[in-house]
């Protein structure tokens, strides 16, 4: 089964309050996710927008173009640095939590990145911008522990 995953993070301030979209197409099926932080940054959001993307799919195995308008995510994977870091135990490198949840969901499929211009008219693009921001402004925000904690 093929699926594609378009995603987005937003943070106001980076840091500051943050939140991610995500909106998974596959055939005529359609799903949206989002939610918000009370203090993260924009990497930390665009990067989780993309696991919650691939954790949302349940059976391992499937097919997943992510579309993002994040280089920071999109260049780590494609380029290969994200697997020069984790060889190097992540030595100074940011987010590791989130690299290390992201190695888990990526590796259970066959996943393949495809960068679009942020804020360009993309239809599905702008969705999860919308949802990213819609998340963040919530009253209710989540903790980022990790962020928060200052351990990345």
């Amino acid at each position: 089964m093929n699926v594609t995953a378009y995603t987005d993070g937003a943070a106001s301030g980076n840091p500051g309050p943050g939140g991610y979209g995500v909106v998974l197409e596959s055939g005529k099926h359609r799903r949206e996710l989002w939610g918000g932080y009370r203090m993260t940054t924009n990497n930390r959001m665009e990067l989780l927008a993309v696991i919650v993307a691939l954790e949302a799919l349940k059976r391992p195995g499937m097919h997943v173009t992510v579309v993002s308008d994040s280089k920071y995510v999109v260049d780590a994977v494609e380029k290969g640095w994200l697997f020069e870091w984790e060889r190097k135990g992540f030595a100074k490198k940011k987010n590791q939590d989130l690299w290390e949840r992201f190695l888990e969901a990526y590796r259970r499929h066959h996943v393949r990145f495809e960068w679009i211009r942020g804020h360009n008219g993309h239809p599905q693009n702008e969705l999860c911008d919308q949802l990213a921001v819609a998340a963040r402004e919530q009253s209710e925000l989540a903790v980022d522990e990790a962020y928060e904690a200052g351990e990345v």
